[in-house]
C-alpha cells in the first residue's frame, strides 16, 4: 500500500524550491511527512527566558530575551578607511546572564531600527567568544511584540508554548516553525500506524492529534500525549521489522551441525591448558544447542575486551567442521585478520595441519584470505576452500567476492559486527547450499535495550567474566595543559615498562601524512582558530614517533602502525611488535580490535578527548593481557571542566564495558551508538531514548511478537504496514542489519 499521498508531496511544490533545497541538504527533509516528524527539540514558555548563563559554545541557540542596551561605535578599517565603519552591539539579558550582539557594515540598519532597549525578541545563532565575553555576530531575530499583532506571532508559533527545532545556520527554528504551519493541515490525513486495540489499552492518543499536539501545544500536557504516543511508534514500529526478521529467519533451512563425540572438539579441548571459565562453557553451550536445530542460528556473542570470544567462536567452528562443514570467520581489517589466523593456528597446534606431514588424526586446514594475498596464494586458498581441504577460513570482505566458492559452508562468524554492512553479510551467508548459521561477535558491550533496539533480530549471548591469570589494568587521565610534568611522567612510566622487558603502545587520532593535512580544510573555515586544545590540529602518528624517537623515548626502538601503510608492511611491523623486538608501537585505531600482544603492558593514547568511550574502552583493552599488569594513560589538554574531561574521567574510573556504554549513550547523540543510518538528521529514533525508555521498548517488542505471530505479513494492519515501509527504505534497512 503506498503511503498517503498528501505526506509524500515534495517539499518544493509545498514551500518553493529554496527552502526545500536548504531542508534536503541541512536537516534531510525531503516530503510533508519528513516535515511533520521533524519534532521540537523543546518549549520556551512565553515570559519564561533562556538561561543565558549556561549557553554552550559553538553551537546554534535559539534564546528569547529583552533587549539591556543597544549602542552604534563607528571605526577605521581596511574598508572604510575615514572612521566609517559601524558596529552595533546589543546587550540582552534574561534575567539569569547577559548575552552581547555584534552587527557591522550595512547589517546595523535594520537592528539599530528595531533593537531598542525593553524589546523582546527570538535570537538565533552560533555561540562565539571575543574579548573573554560570549557573543553572537549578526544572529537572526524575530521580534515579540507586546500589541495585538505582536501577540499573533507568538500565536502562530503555538500559543503559549514556542517550539524550538532542531535548526541550522541556513533555516533558523522560527522559520521551521512557520513551515510546519503550513503543512499542518496534512497531519489529519496520517494513517495510524498502531493496531486500534493496543492504542485504546494503552490510552493513546490518534497519530494526527499526536502530531498537531507535538507541534501546536496549548498546555503541557499535550506536549505529554504527543510524545508518549510518538514514542510508541517508534518503538513498536521499529520491533515490528525485527520481529518479523526473526520470524522469517525461523522459517528458513538449515543443516543441523553437531560435533561428533570424539572428534576434532573433544582433541581440541584436551590440548588446551587452561580450563574455560563458567561463561564460556555456558555461552557454548547456548551456541551448541542453536547449532543443532534445523533452521539457522542468529546468535549475537558480546563480551567483554579479553573475555575469550575468539576462544568460544573456535570450538563452534571445530563443532561443524566436525560435523562435515566448513565455517568462515569475517574480520574487519587485513591486520585482524592475520592475527586472528595465527592466534588460531596457535591455539589448534597439530590440529590446523590437516592434509600435512605430522598433522594429528582429526586435523583440518585453516585458510587466511585477504585482499592482498599474492595471485598464486590466492589461488592455492580458493582451491582449498572449493574442495573443502579447508575446513576454517579466515578473511577479510575479499571472502565475499563471487569467485570464491566454499564446499559446504556450515558457520559464519563476524567479527566486530558494526564495521560490515548488509550486503556484505548476506553475500556470504548466500555462499552456503543451504543457509548457514551466524554468530556476530562484538567487544562493545551493548545495554540490554540498546541490544533490543539494534540487534533485535538476534539472540543474545553475554560474556562478562575474565579469564583466570589476566592482569587489572591502571587507568590515569594526564592533563597535559594544566600538569607538562606529568605528560613528562607518562614518557618516564613507558621507559620503565620497557626495561622491565614489556612493551608499550602510543595512539594517536591522525596519520600525518599529506592525504590527511589539517591545513587543507583550515583553508575553508573562516572560524579563526581560539588556541585551544580544540583548535589545533589532531596529533599525528608520524610526527609523535619522530617527536618521541628523538626526545622522550630517545635509543628505544619505535615503530608506527596505520591504515595507509602497505598490507606487508603492516604485517611486518606487526610481526616484529609481536615477537618482541620493537619496544614501543605509535599506531592510529588499527589496533583497537583483536590486537593480542601478552607482553604490551603500557598504553598511552594522545588527545584521548578526540576518541569515544567505547574506542578508548577497546584500546584499553590492548594492555593488561599477559600476566603483568597493565597501565593505561589517557592524555589530554581539555581543561578539567569540559564534558570531554568528565568522559576521560569516567573511562579511568571503571573497568566495566556495560557501566562505560550506557555513559556513553548518555553523553552522545544515540544516532552515533546506534550505527551509521541512526546518525544525522534522518534518524528514524526522534522521540525515543534508548536508556529513558528502556520499559516501552520492552514492552513493545512482546506486543511485536504477538502481532507477527498472528499476521506474518501484516495483511490486517494496512496503516502499520504504510509505517514499516517508510522505515525500511534503504537507508533503514541497512541500519536494521546494522550496516
Amino acid at each position: 500500500m503506498d503511503l498517503v499521498p498528501a505526506l509524500r508531496e515534495p517539499l518544493k511544490k509545498v514551500l518553493g524550491p529554496a527552502t526545500a533545497k536548504v531542508m534536503a541538504e541541512h536537516l534531510g527533509l525531503h516530503t510533508v511527512g519528513d516535515l511533520l516528524h521533524h519534532y521540537p527539540r523543546r518549549y520556551e514558555e512565553r515570559g519564561q527566558l533562556t538561561h543565558l548563563a549556561d549557553l554552550p559554545m559553538d553551537e546554534h541557540v535559539t534564546v528569547v530575551a529583552q533587549v539591556a542596551d543597544a549602542r552604534l561605535h563607528t571605526f577605521a578599517s581596511s574598508k572604510a578607511p575615514r572612521g566609517k565603519g559601524q558596529r552595533l552591539e546589543v546587550t540582552i539579558t534574561d534575567g539569569s546572564g547577559r548575552l552581547q550582539l555584534v552587527f557591522f557594515g550595512h547589517g546595523v540598519h535594520k537592528p539599530h531600527k528595531e533593537l531598542l532597549p525593553g524589546t523582546r525578541a527570538m535570537f538565533a545563532g552560533k555561540v562565539s567568544v571575543f574579548n573573554r565575553r560570549l557573543q553572537l555576530a549578526h544572529p537572526a531575530y524575530e521580534l515579540l511584540r507586546g500589541d495585538a499583532e505582536g501577540e499573533e506571532t507568538v500565536e502562530s508559533w503555538a500559543g503559549a508554548l514556542i517550539p524550538l527545532y532542531p535548526a541550522t545556520a541556513k533555516l533558523e527554528s522560527w522559520k521551521l516553525a512557520k513551515a510546519i504551519q503550513t503543512v499542518l493541515p496534512s497531519a489529519q490525513e496520517a494513517v495510524d500506524p498502531l493496531p486500534g486495540s493496543l492504542r485504546e489499552g494503552r490510552g493513546l492518543v490518534s497519530l494526527p492529534e499526536a502530531l498537531l499536539k507535538i507541534h501546536r501545544p496549548h498546555t503541557k500536557a499535550d506536549i505529554e500525549d504527543a510524545r508518549a504516543r510518538l514514542k510508541w511508534d517508534e518503538a513498536f514500529v521499529l520491533q515490528i521489522a525485527l520481529a518479523r526478521r526473526r520470524h522469517a529467519e525461523t522459517q528458513l533451512p538449515a543443516v543441523p551441525r553437531k560435533p561428533s563425540p570424539d572428534g576434532l572438539l573433544t582433541a581440541f579441548d584436551d590440548r588446551l591448558p587452561f580450563t574455560l571459565t563458567d561463561g564460556q562453557q555456558k555461552v557454548s553451550r547456548e551456541i551448541f544447542d542453536d547449532l543443532a536445530t534445523d533452521h539457522p542460528m542468529h546468535r549475537l556473542l558480546q563480551g567483554e575486551v579479553g573475555s575469550g570470544k575468539t576462544l568460544v567462536a573456535l570450538r563452534a567452528m571445530l563443532a561443524v567442521v566436525d560435523s562435515g562443514g566448513q565455517a568462515v570467520m569475517l574480520a574487519p581489517t587485513e591486520v585482524l585478520a592475520q592475527q586472528h589466523h595465527r592466534s588460531v593456528v596457535e591455539m589448534m597446534g597439530e590440529l590446523a595441519e590437516g592434509g600435512m606431514l605430522g598433522g594429528a588424526e582429526h586435523a583440518t586446514k585453516v585458510v587466511l584470505l585477504t585482499g592482498s594475498m599474492g595471485a598464486a596464494a590466492r589461488r592455492h586458498a580458493l582451491l582449498d576452500l572449493a574442495t573443502g581441504e579447508a575446513g576454517i577460513v579466515i578473511g577479510t570482505h575479499a571472502l565475499i567476492e563471487d569467485k570464491v566458492q566454499f564446499h559446504d559452508l556450515g558457520l559464519v562468524v563476524v567479527d566486530e559486527q558494526h564495521r560490515f554492512g548488509v550486503e556484505q553479510r548476506d553475500a556470504l551467508r548466500g555462499k552456503g547450499k543451504q543457509p548457514p548459521h551466524l554468530l556476530v561477535m562484538t567487544a562493545t558491550p551493548i545495554p540490554r535495550t540498546v541490544a533490543m533496539t539494534v540487534f533485535g533480530d538476534l539472540e543474545t549471548s553475554v560474556l562478562d567474566q575474565l579469564p583466570a591469570g589476566r592482569s587489572p589494568i591502571a587507568s590515569h587521565v594526564v592533563p597535559a595543559a594544566d600538569k607538562p610534568h606529568f605528560l613528562a611522567r607518562a614518557w618516564e612510566r613507558v621507559r620503565e615498562e620497557v626495561s622491565n622487558g614489556h612493551q608499550a603502545y602510543v595512539v594517536c587520532p591522525r596519520i600525518g601524512d599529506e592525504d590527511d593535512d589539517p591545513r587543507k580544510g583550515a583553508k575553508q573555515s573562516k572560524q579563526p582558530p581560539e588556541g585551544d586544545a580544540d583548535k589545533r590540529p589532531p596529533l599525528a602518528v608520524l610526527d609523535v614517533a619522530e617527536g618521541l624517537a628523538k626526545g622522550p623515548l630517545q635509543g628505544l626502538k619505535v615503530e608506527v602502525l596505520h591504515g595507509r601503510m602497505q598490507p606487508d608492511d603492516k604485517d611486518a611491523v606487526m610481526r616484529r611488535f609481536a615477537a618482541g623486538e620493537t619496544d614501543v608501537l605509535v599506531a592510529t585505531t588499527v589496533i583497537e580490535v583483536g590486537v593480542n600482544v601478552p607482553n604490551a603492558t603500557a598504553m598511552v593514547i594522545m588527545d584521548a578527548d578526540r576518541f569515544g568511550v567505547s574506542q578508548l574502552h577497546q584500546l584499553r583493552g590492548r594492555v593488561g593481557r599477559g600476566s603483568a599488569p597493565g597501565l593505561c594513560l589517557l592524555v589530554s589538554e581539555m581543561p578539567e571542566a569540559s564534558a570531554a574531561r568528565q568522559r576521560l574521567n569516567a573511562v579511568a574510573s571503571t573497568r566495566d564495558g556495560f557501566e562505560l556504554s550506557r555513559i556513553d549513550l548518555e553523553q552522545r547523540r544515540e544516532g552515533d551508538v546506534l550505527g551509521q543510518a541512526q546518525s544525522g538528521a534522518r534518524t528514524s529514533l526522534r522521540v525515543l531514548a534508548v536508556i529513558e525508555d528502556e520499559e516501552i521498548i520492552a514492552e513493545a517488542r512482546q506486543e511485536a511478537a504477538a502481532v507477527v505471530a498472528a499476521d506474518p505479513e501484516l495483511t490486517g494492519l494496512p496503516g502499520l504496514r504504510t509505517a514499516l515501509e517508510a522505515l525500511l527504505d534503504d537507508e533503514r534497512e541497512q541500519y536494521l542489519e546494522k550496516g
